[in-house]
């Protein structure tokens, strides 16, 4: 139950999709003074040494973060700044979306950390222990959500983003956020998704579109073709209340990242509003 570790796999192209995503978001949150709160369900161990053991054993970052140019990708610059703050030479550290947030986040906003694996958690809680913004806990993340909303500021952002190694978790995604949107409505919420079995994942999106929730937009990106054989070939976000700038800014990246991290031609993206407000 607690085997996956995001150091294996961090700064891959699916660590891309979701950061830009949620930097999108996160800077939309910035445009009012009133505070917000940030929820993450899943939160790894929030920071990544792209030069460990771990990451270099399977070295997803290079068909992922490593391919892509600042200099040729100007609308990320938000995105960047938060990854070049902490790489002064070389690439050698991938911020987890815990990190993203802490760039972003101001004195007055709130965070909310969840996570289970020991070390991951170790890692985490030791990192953002002095931060009195952050409250970091080993706890699962879908009951330690509910307890959370509505949050007191009454903005904020939910990111919903586990591993998926247990086949059951699929439809317990769906059926969390139901549940949180029922007590926080007005929040956005952030939902990342891996494309192994590509089955799996039309089957969350038509519990999702019955679910009665409004305003959900679809992100995603494939390097390669479906396959049922090679693991991941493509990762998505499904956002639910998203700002609305954040469509026309993911039609114009994703043909872009496409281009920059495809490994076959067929290769695609898809930009897509599946129920309306």
């Amino acid at each position: 139950m607690l085997s996956y570790r995001h150091s294996y796999h961090a700064g891959n192209f699916a660590d891309v999709l979701k950061h830009v995503v949620l930097v999108e978001i996160l800077m939309h949150l910035l445009k009012k003074d009133k505070p917000f709160t940030y929820i993450d369900t899943h939160a790894g161990a929030g920071l990544y040494a792209l030069d460990s053991a771990a990451a270099n054993k399977v070295q997803e970052y290079k068909a992922g973060i490593a391919l892509l140019d600042s200099a040729q990708l100007p609308e990320l610059r938000d995105y960047f700044s938060v990854i070049n703050g902490m790489n002064a030479t070389s690439l050698s550290r991938y911020p987890g979306s815990p990190s993203f947030a802490e760039y972003f986040l101001r004195s007055h906003d709130k965070a909310f950390l969840h996570e289970l694996h020991p070390t991951d958690f170790k890692l985490l809680n030791n990192h953002f222990k002095q931060d009195l913004r952050f409250s970091v806990k080993q706890a699962d993340g879908y009951t330690g959500l509910l307890s959370l909303l509505p949050p007191d500021s009454r903005r904020g952002l939910v990111l919903i983003d586990p591993s998926y190694e247990i086949k059951s978790e699929y439809s317990q995604v769906i059926e969390s956020l139901i549940k949180a949107h029922k007590k926080f409505a007005t929040g956005t919420y952030a939902i990342w998704y891996p494309v192994i079995q590509r089955q799996r994942i039309k089957q969350m999106e038509i519990q999702l579109c019955r679910s009665g929730l409004k305003n959900i937009q679809k992100f995603e990106l494939a390097v390669k073709s479906d396959t049922e054989e090679s693991g991941m070939t493509a990762s998505g976000m499904w956002v639910i209340n998203p700002p609305w700038s954040l469509f026309d800014k993911m039609k114009s990246v994703l043909p872009k990242l496409k281009t920059a991290l495809a490994q076959d031609e067929h290769a695609y993206h898809r930009c897509e509003v599946l129920v309306e407000e």
